[in-house]
């Protein structure tokens, strides 16, 4: 173990400092369920945004990361469009908005403005609760066994074996640690809700900056006297229809982990990629903790700057840090310790890299702030269950006119009850990428054709929605027992069986009610298929306009992708002091700021003006 006093001392004071903040806003979090669940709608956009980046920035998804850049080089730029990265873009310029501007407390409760009450609805309804909690779980699990892995470097098992009166087993020492930590992160992130969440994340946000700018520094330094012993493909992001990276006589087990991760065909991957990825931006922010951000803001437009705010602040920082680990590894790899109980684990790279390279003081920084990524990111990812437990089935279900202790109460309950159902889940995750690839390619693949009608389709309703779920969650669920390789591969099938049940089960039963289709889109203003209710709304109030910035829109989203990988690319080639690309990218992202300036954000305040006059005048008229 190589912590000394002083870095001990940086985790301990991060640790009392996050305690504090949740005690301190204990009381207020205890006012109502809004208080608890989205801080009152009060908080700052920048505040939220700086919290949903630093929920980001956890360390499961870093290490991830860290060991991607080290694999892939710049390629690896591509590969987070698995989640996919960019969907935060399509928040940004416009669903951010839509999804504020319908005023719930969580996505299951979205579903009532959408849908309407009756039978079919409260399918819709619970299957969405039903998969929120899968999906949080999955989360959960995976930040979990990440956090152990990492722990596990630093805390060696022989320091702590002779103070446990049991054994466990050497594949089994991950999920000790991690269940050590998390039984810290249940008490802070209970206990003051959303509001202590984004405070403590907002800290934890400026522990990562200052320690990922110095691990940059230290790997440029160690550059300038040394070079890299990479593949020649390694340096560029472009790719053909095959990766092309032989690591034969550099680090030869890097072309096994190659084969394994199912990249090898980049091109084929890379257009399933963007394939699923488009869809599921266009889909909105699945029911987790990114969508309870978008729902704390303060107002629509808030919320389109929150989700813009969060490329800005998190990927140059992130970056600044994964390369800089990276490049370090690679130059010092054969002192690096990557052993497990299954052979080489790329995935201990950053702990690895951490363990070697760091010096006093900044190890401590790294650690805290790490640290505070899982608690951030679990507490974030918990909160979210708990909205959906508390406020969409106990209220709704089950005690709807309970007080404010009461609710406090089943907050805490359910918060011990969701994080023990996940850690029984990490027990029986392989790896952290296994885990991942399961979440974003086939649960969330699941997901997307419902909830890609939902916005669009005026004919949808809540039988084609609950079908359509239905049928995606099952296919997510089983397909991996028939499917071998990369689970991206069958994301075409599962989302074919997904639109198809959606689209079966639509015209199965009568369309939505036309009062809540009317209110749902006077409110929302979507764009899309909406024609007969458009007809209809206009005829009640000829002064309304329709949402025409579809064009705009996907303008606007192209623009904010380039925007989104120059800002990957930057620290990138600043890192590895390749000055000529790092222009060229600081002229592109220059370029496209100055655009979407113009195209965007000048646009907000004028389009909220225009929705919040044609809003007060319709109930002036109705009154």
């Amino acid at each position: 173990m190589k912590l000394s006093l002083i870095d001990i001392g940086i985790i301990f004071a991060y640790l009392i400092a996050v305690a504090v903040i949740g005690v301190l806003l204990q009381k207020r979090a205890k006012e109502n369920k809004e208080a608890y669940m989205l801080g009152g709608n009060t908080l700052p956009w920048y505040a939220l945004g700086l919290s949903n980046a630093s929920g980001m920035f956890d360390i499961s998804g870093t290490m991830w990361m860290v060991m991607l850049a080290f694999v892939y080089g710049l390629k690896s730029i591509w590969i987070p469009w698995l989640w996919p990265s960019f969907n935060q873009i399509f928040l940004m310029m416009f669903l951010a908005g839509w999804l504020r501007r319908s005023n719930v407390t969580t996505g299951a409760e979205w579903m009532l403005t959408r849908f309407g009450r009756g039978k079919d609805s409260r399918m819709s309804h619970g299957i969405v609760i039903l998969f929120a909690i899968l999906s949080c779980l999955g989360f959960l699990a995976y930040g979990f066994i990440g956090l152990g892995k990492f722990v596990e470097i630093f805390i060696p098992w022989s320091v702590v074996a002779p103070f446990i009166p049991f054994d466990v087993p050497a594949e089994f020492v991950p999920h000790f640690y991690g269940l050590a930590f998390t039984s810290f992160a249940v008490f802070y992130s209970i206990l003051g809700g959303m509001a202590s969440i984004v405070w403590a994340d907002v800290l934890q946000y400026v522990i990562m900056t200052v320690a990922g700018v110095t691990i940059a520094i230290i790997a440029m330094t160690n550059l300038e006297i040394a070079s890299l012993n990479v593949p020649e493909e390694w340096y560029t992001p472009f790719f053909g229809a095959s990766l092309n990276m032989d690591w034969t006589g550099i680090i030869d087990e890097v072309n096994d982990k190659i084969q394994s991760d199912g990249f090898s065909l980049f091109g084929i991957f890379f257009s399933l990629m963007l394939f699923k990825g488009v869809l599921a931006s266009l889909a909105g922010p699945a029911p987790n903790y990114d969508m309870q951000k978008i729902l704390s803001s303060r107002s629509p437009q808030d919320a389109a700057k929150m989700s813009g705010f969060v490329s800005l602040v998190l990927i140059p920082t992130r970056y600044l840090m994964i390369m800089g680990f990276a490049v370090l590894a690679l130059l010092n790899y054969d002192q690096l310790d990557l052993s497990s109980p299954s052979g080489i684990d790329f995935e201990k790279i950053l702990p690895a890299a951490i363990s070697n390279f760091a010096p006093t003081g900044v190890l401590g920084l790294l650690l805290a702030g790490l640290l505070a990524a899982f608690i951030g990111t679990f507490a974030g990812t918990l909160n979210a269950a708990q909205a959906y437990i508390v406020n969409d089935v106990y209220l709704r279900y089950i005690n709807p006119q309970a007080s404010n202790t009461t609710v406090s109460t089943m907050n805490y309950v359910t918060g011990v009850v969701v994080v023990l159902a996940s850690v029984v889940l990490g027990f029986f995750a392989e790896d952290v990428n296994s885990l991942l690839q399961w979440i974003v390619a086939g649960l969330y693949g699941g997901y997307v054709a419902a909830n890609v009608l939902k916005w669009y389709w005026w004919r949808f309703n809540a039988r084609g929605f609950f079908w359509g779920m239905f049928v995606g969650i099952a296919a997510a669920l089983t397909f991996p027992y028939f499917f071998d390789g990369l689970d991206l591969y069958y994301f075409p099938l599962l989302f074919v069986l997904s639109l198809a049940a959606s689209i079966i089960g639509t015209f199965s039963g009568p369309p939505t009610n036309e009062e809540t289709l009317k209110e749902f889109y006077r409110n929302v203003r979507p764009w899309g298929f909406w024609g007969p209710i458009d007809k209809l709304v206009k005829a009640e109030d000829p002064t309304f306009v329709e949402n025409k910035n579809f064009w705009l829109d996907a303008f606007n989203v192209i623009i904010g992708v380039i925007w989104q990988m120059s800002l990957t690319l930057l620290p990138i080639y600043l890192v590895l002091g390749m000055y000529a690309p790092l222009a060229v990218t600081g002229t592109v992202l220059a370029i496209t700021c100055v655009i979407l300036k113009k195209t965007w954000w000048d646009r907000l305040k004028a389009d909220d003006t225009g929705i919040a006059a044609s809003i007060k005048k319709r109930l002036v008229s109705q009154s």
